[in-house]
């Protein structure tokens, strides 16, 4: 039963990537190699509630180079809470981003699973789904643990941190959109992408 489930937290949270590349096999990481990762991600050891903010603004140049990108500036939030329950961390991503010819502020946000290996090579990363077959995002880091690595096919975003059915979307991955680099940041900086008063002030202080 924890197989059947582990497996369909994975194609919900890579929107069906599994398909689009048959020669990628995600098998779960152990305990210890899901706990150095965790410790790779939010730069230290295991606490009540951490924080990881990584951030992309793409300049001029870039875009030039990559005409077919959609994406403007992009920004992930990654945290993990202990839950007393299960006695483990849980993991959440909230991401928020500018297209380059539209206005507005985009968002989503869902729950990660542990992380996972690809078989085909040694990236570890959180699988990261949202609800109701909403896609997602698989996310990795460097290797020099600097930048996090961004994959996804398709994920469901909000306009203006408005969830509602009228201002949801997906953003789609295409041929300069499936793979985004993001650059680790002070936490401040994904404060926009907060709107609870006491968590806002506990990532502030991280």
């Amino acid at each position: 039963m924890k197989l059947a489930i582990f497996i369909a937290t994975i194609f919900a949270a890579f929107g069906g990537a599994a398909h689009a590349q048959d020669d990628v096999h995600i098998r779960e990481a152990t305990k210890a190699e899901a706990e150095a990762f965790s410790e790779r991600v939010f730069a230290g050891p295991p606490g009540r509630k951490l924080y990881a903010c990584f951030v992309r603004r793409y300049d001029a140049d870039h875009l030039a180079r990559h005409p077919k990108q959609k994406v403007a500036s992009m920004k992930l939030l990654m945290s993990a809470e202990y839950d007393s329950e299960v006695k483990d961390l849980r993991y959440s991503f909230r991401l928020g981003f500018k297209y380059r010819h539209r206005s507005g502020d985009f968002d989503s946000s869902g729950s990660c699973s542990h992380a996972v290996f690809e078989d085909s090579g040694n990236e570890v990363r959180f699988g990261c789904g949202v609800d109701c077959e909403g896609g997602g995002i698989g996310v990795a880091l460097s290797k020099d643990d600097k930048s996090a690595i961004v994959r996804l096919e398709r994920v469901r975003v909000w306009q203006n941190n408005k969830p509602d059915d009228d201002a949801e979307q997906s953003l789609v991955g295409g041929a300069d959109d499936r793979i985004f680099r993001l650059d680790r940041v002070d936490n401040g900086e994904c404060a926009s992408l907060v709107t609870d008063r006491k968590e806002l002030a506990a990532l502030r202080h991280k």
